[in-house]
């Protein structure tokens, strides 16, 4: 029976981690925990997406590599970065985009930072972006 970890199923589904952790713990994605780490069935995936899985590539794929920012946007309205986020989030269109983008936003500092991860090309489309959203 092959079996995943969190971060393959999350990279499977183009999940968050945290939010494959979740689904296990609510009991929503069966798994089993072995020491302090969960292993998901490929059956127990497929059974909660409904469409069959393509394993993760082995040692002999070829290499992939990811890119991790933070961008620091000072003086920043909220409407802006309302504004902002939306453009980022309406850009990436919802779905998996192998790219992943989070925003702390400090109301009183109107301090922004926008948290990308990702595939590269699709990483330096959002940061362009962001380049183009913030210019006065």
């Amino acid at each position: 029976m092959e079996r995943y970890t969190v971060e393959q199923v999350a990279d499977l589904l183009g999940l968050h981690v945290k939010t494959v952790r979740n689904y296990v713990r609510e009991g929503r994605l069966p798994a089993v925990r072995i020491g302090k780490r969960y292993r998901i069935a490929k059956e127990d995936v497929e059974a909660f997406t409904g469409v069959p899985v393509t394993p993760p590539a082995g040692p002999a794929a070829s290499p992939r590599a990811e890119v991790s920012s933070i961008v620091q946007v000072d003086g920043l309205p909220r409407v802006a970065m309302d504004r902002l986020s939306t453009a980022v989030l309406g850009a990436l269109g919802g779905g998996p985009s192998g790219v992943r983008v989070q925003f702390v936003y400090d109301e009183e500092r109107e301090h922004l930072k926008v948290v990308v991860l990702g595939a590269l090309e699709e990483s330096a489309q959002v940061l362009r972006l962001i380049d183009v959203l913030v210019r006065p």
